[in-house]
């Protein structure tokens, strides 16, 4: 007799449009899933063993699902959902329009790119410090330069995320820091990220391994990407790295191999394991050939 478990590897589901049945935070306990499911195109050999208690492989041609592992639990999903705020900049248009960073930008911590009152950036300027350092101090700059506040600003990605088909996320800043009420998920964060993998100019600078920003008085940095899988895997072309204490850490990867590509959705690993569990996941998604 076939039980649900050995039909889903036969079926090819898009995430997008996707029913959502994502639990509420209070529920979680009880409705977590322990098993990872495959579902989809499914390489020929099993989905290793990952570490993390939440991920997703996603083919970003087609949208379907490869692999997904508690896939709709909602959680802090802490610098990855920068995807969104660098998605809202450029829905805004005008990306090389310059505007002056306010006191009010630099109130945040940890992860600051040192940016100061007064200084003159365009917004292009500031999306390669985003999306490769992952400055927080950005984020909001950004923020403030689109929407006015970062309130208002929250508001704008929560727009875009229901307009994407994101049905389990609650943003509340542009920078993923913990906030009570904040969440995603996996599956959610892979609809951001085929949307991110979409534009030309965001996979231009989430393939970015280092470069050097100038700041306006002059100064430079050396600033080096976050994403080590980068480094790891020749194929690799970005996307997004995420860790607070709340979230765990988090990566959102890409590779194309072979004229295909996949997205990989890593989230509350560990140190140890994020980095393993994430190239694990993309090697399978691209290196083994595919059933169909």
């Amino acid at each position: 007799m076939l039980t649900m478990r050995h039909l889903l590897p036969l079926v090819a589901i898009s995430i997008l449009p996707l029913v959502s049945c994502a639990e509420a935070p209070h529920m979680r306990s009880s409705m977590t899933i322990t098993k990872p499911v495959q579902v989809g195109a499914i390489p020929r050999k099993p989905a290793p063993t990952i570490g993390a208690p939440r991920a997703i492989v996603v083919d970003f041609t087609s949208g379907r699902v490869l692999y997904e592992k508690n896939a709709r639990q909602r959680c802090a999903v802490a610098s990855t959902q920068k995807l969104m705020t660098a998605l809202c900049v450029l829905d805004n248009g005008n990306i090389t329009r310059k505007f002056t960073i306010t006191k009010s930008d630099t109130w945040v911590v940890p992860t600051k790119l040192g940016i100061l009152p007064g200084q003159v950036y365009s917004r292009r300027t500031l999306l390669g410090a985003l999306l490769v350092k992952s400055g927080n101090d950005v984020a909001r700059a950004l923020a403030r330069s689109v929407a006015g506040s970062e309130a208002s600003f929250s508001k704008v990605m929560n727009r875009k995320a229901i307009s994407l088909g994101m049905k389990d996320s609650n943003f509340l800043n542009p920078h993923g820091l913990t906030a009570k009420g904040q969440y995603s998920t996996a599956r959610d964060m892979a609809i951001c990220a085929r949307a991110a993998f979409s534009s030309k100019t965001l996979r231009g600078i989430m393939n970015t391994r280092a470069y050097t920003f100038r700041f306006s008085n002059g100064r430079s940095k050396r600033l080096e990407n976050t994403n080590r899988i980068l480094k790891r895997l020749s194929y690799c072309n970005g996307m997004k790295t995420g860790t607070t204490r709340a979230s765990g850490r988090c990566l959102v990867s890409s590779g194309t191999l072979n004229g295909r590509s996949a997205i990989v959705v890593v989230l509350g690993a560990t140190s140890k394991t994020i980095w393993d569990d994430s190239e694990k996941l993309l090697r399978w998604a691209l290196e083994r050939p595919r059933s169909n």
